[in-house]
């Protein structure tokens, strides 16, 4: 499967196919928040919420493939992600995109 932020694939005719998504949501730790909040007194990266958000964006991605390969997708073109709060302390993580077949 390929993936790419484009509208199109190098040397491939694409047949478009559908709108495929892959979503999750993700929640905080208390633990985790708890040491976390220690590190925005001194600042830099808060490296257990940027491992939570790649492991998001990672399940969502593999969702919207399986949606894809579901519909005989070759690959997946203009994806995008999107991530918003849904409630406090919990945050969506979406992957979307157009799933293509080649011609």
């Amino acid at each position: 499967m390929i993936l790419v932020n484009t509208d199109y694939i190098t040397g491939k005719e694409l047949e478009m196919l559908e709108l495929v998504k892959g979503s999750t949501i993700q929640s905080k730790n208390i633990g985790r928040d708890i040491t976390q909040s220690f590190k925005t007194i001194v600042g830099g990266e808060l490296k257990s919420y940027t491992e939570m958000m790649n492991d998001a964006r990672a399940l969502a991605t593999k969702r919207m493939v399986a949606e894809a390969e579901a519909l005989g997708a070759d690959g997946i073109v203009n994806v995008r992600y999107a991530s918003s709060a849904v409630m406090q302390g919990a945050a969506e993580v979406m992957a979307y995109g157009t799933a293509v077949k080649f011609k």
